[in-house]
Parts: C-alpha cells; structure tokens; sequence
C-alpha cells in the first residue's frame, strides 16, 4: 500500500514538537523567566541602575526575544492544526503578555509596561503540574466562593443589625452604623481581640455573651470550613483533569468480529485488524491442505467408513444368529 509522505508542514510541526516536549526546553524557559525576574528586582534599586542600566536594558531585549522564539516554537508544534494552539489558555496567556510591549498604547506607559513585565513571572506555572493544579483550583472555586460571599454577607450583615441595636449607643466608633458594625464584624472573623470584644460586651450586657459565642460558630467556624472545602473541591476536581489518563482507562481494544463465508470458513470483517485477518487467512489455508490430504487417503470406492460403536460379536454369538 502506498504511504503518503509528510509534507514539510507536518515535518516542522514534529521538529517543534519534539522540541517544546524536551526537558531542557522546559529547564530553559524556567530559567529564562528567573532571570527576567531577577532583571526586574535589579530595576528598583537606583544606583544598579546607574551602574548597569544598558546591561539591564540588554538583558530585557534579549528576554524578550527568546520569549518570542519560545512563543513561535509552541505554535510552530501546532502548525498543522493552528486552532488548537488557540483553544488552549496558557497559549492565549503568553501570546498577550509577549506581545503587549509592543503594543502602542503601553509601550509608552512605564507603569503598564513593568506590569506586563512582572505578569511573565506568571508563566512559570504552565511549566509545573504542581502549580497548573493549583490554579486550576482556584479558578474552579470561582462559582462556588461567589455563593460563599453571599452567605458571609448575609450572615455578617444580621449579626451587624443584632449588634447596631445591642452596642450601638455604647459604642459607637464600632458599631453606630450597619456599616461600621459589619467591618468590626468581619475583623472578628480572624478572632484577633474576641476577648476584648467580649469584655466590652459584658460591660452592656450578659446576653452579648450568648452573640459572641453564636456568631463565631457561625462566621469562624462553619463559614471558614464551608470555604475550605470548596477549595478542597476544586483542588480535587483539578487534580483529576490535569492527571493523565492511566492504564487502567486506556481504551478497549476492537474485537475482531467474524462472518460466516460461503465455503464454511470464517473471515475477518472489512473493520477487523490486519494482523488478526492475516492469521486467520493462515489457518484457513492450513485447513484447506488438511483436507485435501485426508481426501487422498482415503479407500478407493469412496465409501466413506464409520466406526458404529458396537462390540464385535464372538463365535457362538455368530453360530446362533446363523442357525
């Protein structure tokens, strides 16, 4: 059968491949992002600045060159299907932070170009599973802390009202506004000075003992644990994306289905496995010889002779069935 050649696409697309999934491409992209970091430290400090400041521009030219050859060899591993360069995230991601200096409008901003400079420090999470699942998780956590929110805010804000009535005139640098007791409220979630508020507490009343105590096994506990598994969740949930497929869920390899042929053998269906139909094709042949080999031996009259299964009968039986 004749094999098409690849065309010098797909060959650039393996060179590129091959290249990107190299461990000393990953080793050099992570130092690349260090030194630029490092560069970038260097930069807030005046007198290196004076000293080195053309090594330092040096260094951020050449940064963002390899940055760019790094961003053209990843699409260059996609060149035979360029859409899927697009649909991945971390592509997207480089592509805005290597080509955002270039762009008019921040180029001349400093602020905005250090920005976009600092968020390269950001690329080291694609090259780490470790760091990819844990924003990952943060980013799958997203829908649930918004629920998380509102029932904070909602429980905060009853707490506060209760409090607003409660200690609203004896103390109202904290809780004379909804407002102001909700921030004081919300301080208390780390329980940082729960003593002092409850000392002062007692001093109006012996009931804001019984609102302290329900508020922080509201608020510190239930809600902080309410919050921690949702992030545990979302951990777990990206941990499982990122995991590669095991042996375990490897696909089921195809079974060889058979048909009956018209000669009584059995062949491989057109879907069937080369290798499996070339076997069978053997066997059929092996079997074919067989019979014509046990055709040749046999008796001339072509009396086909079957054993019965019945004994031999002796003399004297045979005597009497003569008489």
């Amino acid at each position: 059968m004749y094999e098409a050649r690849p065309t010098a696409r797909a060959r650039l697309a393996a060179r590129c491949d091959r290249v990107v999934d190299a461990d000393w491409f990953n080793t050099g992209s992570f130092a690349l992002i260090i030194v630029n970091a490092i560069v970038l430290g260097v930069e807030t400090y005046d007198r290196a600045l004076d000293r080195a400041g053309g090594v330092l521009l040096a260094v951020e030219y050449v940064c963002l060159t390899l940055f760019v050859v790094e961003l053209l060899l990843r699409f260059g591993a996609h060149l035979t299907t360029p859409h899927r360069f697009f649909r991945d995230g971390w592509n997207l991601f480089d592509l805005l932070i290597v080509c955002a200096p270039l762009l008019p409008g921040v180029r001349e901003n400093v602020t905005l170009l250090r920005l976009v400079r600092l968020a390269r420090v950001v690329r080291a999470v694609r090259l780490f599973p470790g760091l990819r699942v844990v924003i990952g998780g943060v980013l799958r956590s997203l829908p649930g802390l918004v629920s998380f929110l509102l029932i904070a805010t909602l429980t905060i804000y009853l707490y506060a009202m209760v409090g607003w009535m409660a200690f609203g005139d004896a103390y109202p640098d904290r809780y004379g506004t909804v407002g102001r007791a909700m921030f004081t409220l919300f301080l208390l979630l780390s329980l940082d000075g729960i003593t002092d508020a409850f000392e002062a507490g007692r001093a109006v009343s012996e009931w804001s003992v019984l609102y302290y105590a329900s508020y922080i096994i509201m608020a510190s506990y239930l809600l902080t644990n309410l919050l921690v598994g949702i992030v545990l969740k979302a951990l777990e949930d990206a941990h499982q994306a990122e995991r590669p497929a095991g042996p375990g869920t490897a696909p089921e390899p195809a079974r060889t289905a058979v048909v009956a042929a018209p000669a009584g053998h059995r062949v491989p269906r057109p879907g069937a496995s080369p290798e499996i139909g070339a076997r069978l094709r053997e066997l059929r042949t092996a079997l074919d010889a067989l019979e014509a080999e046990l055709a040749g031996q046999a008796p001339a009259g072509g009396a086909d002779r079957r054993p019965t299964g019945r004994r031999p009968k002796s003399g004297r039986r045979a005597a009497r069935a003569g008489k």
